[in-house]
């Protein structure tokens, strides 16, 4: 590790530019440059590491995926008029929370969702193991592109169904590519449907309108569904355009697929636990719907409704700062850590760091063995908390091709994430 540690010198011109622009998180009335301490709240981000990890060595969560900032001011407001009711007996509709989500839908992205297609759920999670169990019997493989979230993979286990993974490629620029010619070959009769991350989660692909009609050709010929989890879909950066499923111009591709969302990542509200999926297809989503229970609470339906219906200014006010975020690490990781890499996400608030270099020269998978650890990776987790007090998730999460790889979460300040970079630099160049 010693030729990786003096590899790279002190950062110039870009890093340090987009370092200054920290402390300029005032967006209009939204200040992201502050965050919520939220260390004793019992969230997983932070006291589930400390419980980990031990508070003597963890310091900043850069892990799970919610973010750190106030919430939209419109969410508090009415979750608090709602309490203030004292009784919290059962819910009698979603009927408001229902038109905004058609709203939302129209007005920021042309797509007419019809309100009768709006199914509620407690989480997507919810909505793709109920899909699954209707469209896959027990046994039959469902088809991912990887790396991908790695909670899809306890979604197929929950339906029976079986891992059926579609490696993609980075090309020469650092971008995930697919490798249609593999993707096609498992299209296979014992494969019953294809989960579609869109953004891609971890690998910030926002997929184009092209890339989504070979996905659908592909899967319509071969009788497989097509589940689009477009939950990170409100974070694309500029210059890249989210093209819903639903919205492409082949209706046949469209009516073989249902659409899952959520308001839980744009607002960083997944603890009040709503989201909701729809398809134009009347007969399938009937089938989904025969296997699935929304199981909603109160305050996630108040709560939703007010975030579609009056937090757009917020999260206008987030987007750039979030990009900001994604240019920020970009430039500082390639100019400035010795031996780790990132390509600047075209969507979602996560970036994919590849560490091949610094988990070989440590030796992360002997010492992951030695220690008990299901990979390399999980090694140089614990090696990061330990020497760095960041934590961030393990690549090998994610699936085929997340080795060599680590997850940080960029919903937060850009103070915090210049920190939590300046850690991981320290402790790389003393390794």
């Amino acid at each position: 590790m010693t030729a990786l540690a003096g590899a790279v010198g002190a950062g110039s011109g870009a890093a340090q530019a987009a370092a200054s622009s920290a402390g300029k998180g005032m967006q209009g009335a939204f200040d992201f440059d502050s965050t919520v301490d939220r260390v004793g709240s019992n969230c997983y981000k932070f006291c589930a590491q400390i419980a980990k990890f031990g508070g003597e060595y963890f310091d900043i969560g850069m892990g799970v995926a919610d973010m750190d900032f106030h919430v939209a001011p419109a969410i508090t407001k009415a979750l608090k008029e709602r309490a203030s009711h004292e009784n919290w007996g059962y819910l009698g509709n979603t009927d408001g929370l229902r038109e905004a989500i058609v709203q939302w839908n129209k007005v920021r992205y042309d797509v007419d969702v019809d309100p009768d297609t709006v199914t509620m759920c407690s989480g997507v999670h919810n909505g793709l193991i109920s899909t699954l169990n209707a469209v896959s019997r027990p046994g039959m493989k469902t088809i991912m592109n990887t790396p991908t979230y790695n909670g899809f993979y306890t979604d197929l286990r929950l339906s029976r169904t079986l891992v059926n993974d579609s490696e993609m490629y980075i090309d020469d620029d650092g971008k995930y590519q697919v490798d249609w010619d593999d993707f096609e070959a498992r299209l296979t009769p014992d494969t019953g449907a294809f989960l579609l991350c869109n953004p891609q989660n971890p690998t910030g692909n926002v997929w184009t309108e092209d890339e989504l009609l070979r996905f659908g050709e592909l899967c319509l010929k071969n009788n497989v569904v097509v589940l689009a989890d477009e939950i990170h879909c409100d974070f694309v950066m500029d210059g890249q355009k989210y093209t819903p499923f639903a919205s492409l111009p082949d209706k046949d591709i469209v009516n073989n697929s249902l659409t899952y969302k959520s308001a839980s990542k744009t607002f960083s509200i997944a603890g009040l636990k709503h989201a909701y999926f729809y398809s134009t297809n009347k007969t399938l989503l009937d089938r989904v719907r025969w296997m699935h229970r929304a199981d909603l609470n109160t305050l996630g339906v108040f709560g939703t409704e007010a975030a579609l219906r009056d937090g757009g200014d917020w999260f206008d006010a987030l987007l750039p700062y979030i990009d900001a975020n994604q240019q920020f690490v970009s430039d500082y990781v390639n100019e400035r850590i010795p031996g780790v890499k990132v390509r600047k996400a075209e969507g979602t608030y996560l970036a994919w760091l590849d560490v091949s270099e610094p988990v070989k020269g440590l030796e992360c998978a002997k010492h992951a063995e030695k220690e008990g650890l299901k990979t390399a990776e999980h090694y140089f987790e614990k090696w990061l908390v330990d020497n760095s007090g960041v934590q961030l998730n393990p690549g090998s999460n994610y699936g085929t091709g997340g080795a060599g790889h680590m997850r940080m979460n960029l919903g937060t300040s850009r103070a915090n994430i210049e920190r939590a970079l300046g850690k991981i630099e320290s402790a790389i160049k003393s390794a």
